[in-house]
């Protein structure tokens, strides 16, 4: 979808099914357009995913969804963008919800954790480790042996992106052994092409930014960050990183997210919507199965209860890696 969509008539249909899922609340009308801001460069993980659930959307609400880019600091810019605006219902934001719960841990925000919002999940993402299709590594020991050693260049969406965590969460597991230099970039689309064009050696982008290069026979994946094989649509699996790396990994969840103070049957609304027609898209399964994302709809505190392990797992690694500027219980995550 594009910003040039044709704005959708409201129809007694379309609000019926709403109002049916709503369980008798109050349904919201929207009148004008809705804007998602997407804090991140279009072609990225974010980008690509949000554009899939967009028109689902605007379809069962009767409006304009408008997808609207706004990249800068690893997502922050965009973030407080949305945060900002008036709390009406009329503006959301999309990101990988660990990432909203964590810019104040990081100081990208002064404020923004996971209950700023209502949460609604649709995929699952997992970091790949891939690197340029002309370098020697030909499984992911012998490019660790590299990292160890070598002037390796890893390029990623910035330090809270996916991309950057995985990046860490390598650093961490090698205990000081890595010499491996991050090099961020604005957003996972140009951090993918920096790979596959060898500007740098390997990217940690997420597997769904990845797949079209790794299909054309730029980049070749070496590692999953999982505990099991990922397996893409006319791809050999590929393998996890736990054969190597004895490190903890949990599902790095993607939404779009409604700020906290919007009228009540903004959310009523919205959940039914997304209970009767995300949750059973079909588009969007059908994404999730050829960029290898994982098909993971939900809403609401079942959504929260699937963001926390990860939020807290990114907010209590920087805070042992001393890059926490608050500690992480000031954002409802609790640290071991």
């Amino acid at each position: 979808m594009n910003t040039n969509v044709l704005k959708l008539a409201v129809s007694a249909a379309a609000f019926a099914v709403v109002a049916a899922g709503s369980a008798g609340a109050e349904t919201w009308q929207p009148d004008r357009p809705i804007n998602i801001i997407v804090p991140w460069s279009a072609g990225g993980s974010t980008d690509q995913v949000t554009r899939v659930v967009a028109p689902i959307l605007e379809e069962a609400l009767g409006t304009e969804v408008v997808v609207v880019n706004q990249p800068g600091a690893s997502g922050s810019i965009g973030t407080k963008a949305a945060l900002d605006a008036p709390r009406d219902g009329y503006t959301w934001t999309a990101n990988a919800i660990a990432n909203n719960a964590t810019y104040a841990v990081s100081g990208l925000l002064d404020s923004s954790n996971i209950d700023d919002y209502r949460i609604y999940l649709h995929v699952a993402n997992a970091p790949l480790i891939s690197v340029n299709a002309n370098a020697p590594y030909e499984d992911f020991g012998a490019l660790l042996d590299a990292m160890k050693t070598g002037d390796v260049t890893v390029s990623t969406a910035g330090v809270t992106s996916s991309g950057g965590t995985a990046y860490s969460t390598i650093k961490d597991a090698l205990d000081g052994e890595m010499t491996a230099r991050m090099v961020a970039y604005d957003g996972g689309n140009p951090a993918v092409i920096a790979a596959a064009s060898g500007e740098v050696d390997m990217t940690t982008q997420l597997a769904v930014e990845q797949t079209e290069m790794i299909k054309a026979g730029r980049l070749r994946p070496l590692a999953v960050l999982s505990d099991t094989a990922l397996e893409i649509e006319g791809l050999d699996p590929i393998p996890p990183i736990t054969e190597w790396l004895d490190i903890d990994v949990a599902p790095d969840y993607f939404g779009v997210f409604i700020p906290a103070g919007a009228p009540q049957e903004v959310y009523d609304t919205v959940d039914a919507v997304w209970a009767d027609k995300v949750m059973n898209a079909d588009a969007l399964k059908h994404y999730a199965n050829q960029r290898g994302a994982m098909f993971a709809p939900s809403y609401g505190d079942e959504a929260r209860a699937r963001a926390v392990p990860v939020a807290t797992m990114e907010a209590c690694a920087m805070k042992e890696r001393g890059e926490a500027v608050m500690d992480p219980s000031e954002v409802g995550l609790t640290c071991k």
